[in-house]
């Protein structure tokens, strides 16, 4: 393929070079550089840069790595791209004239290594190009001479990670997915939790038919300028600090590989210094993970227009695209954009009167505000929280400062320490899964009877399977201490009546005022004061055979407001 001559440096003290020849430059053997692009004990970690193919690599921080590569044959075109990922480079590229062969008659035989190592050293050879940056950049040349190139690269911030490209073919190769003329990405609209992007295709999809993907990165911090570096983003933990096997770079083998076999000496120095370094990398300080919600990388196939959802309002979010081609798996960035999504619509707020009981409706997801500003000084504030429907999340604050975070179900009370001229903001969060209606009442009047009944923690309806008949069933529920009103009502519903009827009737706030009075059973009082024992049963009767019923019970409070118990679906006997 060409010659390469593979140079490991430590700290500028030792510089090998080792020589394989090959076929002359530009042309390429394409099955020996198949065949030596899947040779890992070759490519993999070593110092050579293959033509034609993308390396990674891993740099200390403050430690400087090398990379070399011959050209044998003048006005030869040069490709050398270098990624970054994640933290800024500096990187140089140089070229030293290669010594004319002197072992004779163009046999082909490289030069004795100390002799090359005497030349490469005495000249630091002609500087090509410099950077010093987080960019994708490129040094490119139509017409190249030959010689031994040499690339330097530093990392001064931190452990980074990078990728290389060389090659000598650049026209025919075109591993990276080509920009259209306008590489910008376009927020097309904006909500509050949701922004649309598009982007133009690159030609080498839709025009050259490469196999071509988008990928779209969002997080809160910054654009990314290559993908390598948003996938080093999220996995921080993974990509920067795995440490290399120690000695890796300066093995025993990677000499013999290529024929020759290094002093005892220099790979005792080459260890001490490897693992100086080891020791230095594991002494820094280690970098946390970044949360998954802080970035994330979503690949949506060959469509370029995309939405982003379950954004939070009001919240400044950078997306990045990235086209990707799946042959190669290498990637080109466009343009990325910015934009801030909007605002929560601003709720209106409901004044809660002392004492006073209010109906509330919140939409799915949605979210409802009460204020309570109570007219006297009071020592503390009894807030009452009926949910009808699903579990609602409660939030309230005193002058500001958070007192109370919960999620409800059924009837809660709440006793919150109160303060003179203090002010409530409640705040009620819905369900996700639909709609919720509520019952609120805040007071700070101490004592007297309570506006919702008591309800016991199991608030199910019990059918004794037993002693169903083809006319009556049993059912036993259960109470509390306090003396309350208990009414039992029933409605026949279809065989088809199942649990999801059941439960999208279950509004335990809708009470025997909505139901029809043919519907009505019976109305008692009962309590116990020991709540062991407090349990009632009723047998109800005048049901015809083979017939499904719903069962409902009300508990009625002192001030009229009530609670439905769970519905109880139960079927008559067909034959008795």
């Amino acid at each position: 393929l060409f010659r390469m001559t593979w140079m490991c440096g430590c700290y500028g003290l030792v510089l090998l070079v080792l020589g394989v020849m090959g076929q002359k430059l530009p042309t390429r053997d394409e099955g020996l550089f198949q065949m030596q692009i899947r040779d890992k004990a070759l490519f993999h970690d070593s110092s050579v840069l293959p033509d034609g193919a993308e390396i990674s690599g891993y740099l200390f921080r403050d430690t400087p790595k090398r990379y070399y590569f011959v050209v044998e044959e003048d006005n030869t075109p040069l490709l050398v791209t270098l990624t970054p990922c994640d933290a800024p480079l500096e990187w140089r590229l140089t070229l030293q004239e290669l010594p004319e062969d002197r072992s004779g008659e163009g046999s082909g035989e490289p030069e004795p290594l100390e002799q090359q190592k005497q030349q490469v050293t005495a000249n630091e050879g002609t500087e090509l190009f410099t950077y010093k940056g987080n960019d994708v950049e490129s040094f490119i040349s139509t017409s190249s001479p030959s010689g031994l190139y040499q690339l330097e690269i530093i990392s001064t911030e931190k452990d980074s990670n990078f990728k290389i490209y060389s090659t000598t073919t650049p026209e025919s190769d075109q591993p990276y997915p080509e920009l259209p003329y306008d590489p910008r990405v376009d927020v097309t609209a904006l909500g509050r939790t949701t922004v649309t992007l598009a982007w133009k295709p690159t030609p080498t999809g839709s025009i050259m038919g490469q196999p071509i993907h988008y990928c779209v990165v969002i997080n809160k911090e910054h654009n990314f300028k290559s993908l390598c570096a948003a996938e080093a983003k999220m996995s921080l933990d993974e990509t920067f600090m795995i440490a290399p096997k120690p000695g890796r770079d300066f093995s025993p083998f990677d000499f013999a590989h290529f024929g020759f076999v290094p002093s005892e000496n220099d790979f005792k120095a080459r260890s001490l210094t490897t693992n100086r370094a080891l020791s230095n990398k594991m002494s820094r300080t280690y970098i946390s993970k970044p949360k998954v919600a802080d970035i994330q990388k979503i690949c949506i196939g060959n469509k370029n227009i995309f939405t982003v959802t379950d954004l939070k309002p009001d919240t400044q979010y950078y997306f990045d695209v990235f086209a990707v081609n799946t042959g190669t798996n290498m990637s080109t960035a466009y343009v990325g954009t910015f934009a801030r999504t909007k605002e929560e619509a601003k709720q209106k707020t409901v004044e809660l009167k002392d004492g006073k009981v209010i109906d509330v409706f919140i939409k799915r997801k949605g979210s409802k505000f009460l204020h309570f500003a109570p007219v006297s000084s009071h020592q503390r504030v009894t807030l009452f929280v009926h949910a009808c429907l699903d579990a609602v999340q409660v939030q309230v604050r005193r002058d500001g400062k958070l007192v109370l975070s919960q999620n409800v179900e059924g009837v809660r009370q709440f006793q919150l320490r109160g303060k003179p001229k203090a002010k409530y903001l409640i705040r009620l969060r819905g369900s996700r899964k639909g709609a919720s209606t509520l019952k609120v009442l805040a007071s700070t009047r101490a004592g007297g009877k309570q506006p919702f009944p008591a309800l016991p923690e199991d608030t199910r309806i019990k059918a004794f399977d037993k002693l169903r008949t083809c006319s009556s069933v049993t059912v036993a529920w259960l109470g509390t201490q306090e003396r309350n009103k208990y009414c039992v009502y029933r409605r026949e519903v279809p065989e088809s009546y199942g649990e999801e009827h059941r439960r999208r009737g279950q509004n335990q706030c809708a009470g025997p005022e909505s139901r029809r009075k043919s519907e009505k059973v019976l109305c008692k009082y009962f309590h116990s004061a020991n709540l062991q024992k407090a349990v009632t049963t009723e047998t109800i009767t005048g049901f015809e055979a083979g017939k499904s019923y719903l069962l409902d019970v009300y508990v009625v409070g002192h001030s009229g407001h009530s609670v439905k118990y769970q519905s109880k679906l139960v079927k008559t006997r067909k034959y008795c």
